[in-house]
């Protein structure tokens, strides 16, 4: 409660107008407002400044083979470096958001029994390389592509 009353007053606008249920949006808009000094709905109408320049913006990139060997690879260097270790070092936070992501969830699922070692790893990789299809598809939006 106390963080809706902060919103509330550091920022009614945008209090008034958001979903207040949406629990990061509203910790986002607090931490702006409380680092800037300005109400995040202020930062958000904000236009952008006019440039004498035009920015061009690539992203590198790699076969698609050649990316899902090296996904592959890193995958198991990881497991040889103790992922599994550092993933039961870590159990006991398992429900935190950062640890919610590619290779912990895995190796949690794992420990609760849930799938054999193999079919983790082998999930790990599966979930690693969806992950760069998802961020390849969102370089394309805006970005040059460059092939390695």
């Amino acid at each position: 409660m106390l963080r809706l009353a902060q919103d509330r007053h550091l920022d009614p606008v945008f209090y008034n107008t958001n979903d207040l249920a949406n629990h990061k949006r509203m910790m986002r808009a607090l931490e702006v407002c409380l680092q800037t000094g300005k109400p995040y709905s202020e930062l958000l109408t904000q236009s952008s400044k006019k440039r004498d320049f035009e920015i061009q913006r690539y992203y590198l990139n790699r076969p698609r083979e050649v990316l899902f060997d090296r996904i592959n690879r890193r995958v198991d260097q990881m497991m040889a470096d103790g992922l599994l270790e550092e993933a039961q070092s870590l159990y006991q936070y398992k429900g935190t958001n950062a640890l919610n992501t590619v290779g912990y969830k895995e190796m949690f699922d794992y420990m609760e029994g849930r799938m054999t070692m193999e079919e983790a790893v082998e999930k790990i990789k599966v979930n690693t390389r969806r992950y760069a299809k998802r961020q390849i598809t969102w370089f394309k939006r805006e970005y040059v592509e460059v092939m390695l």
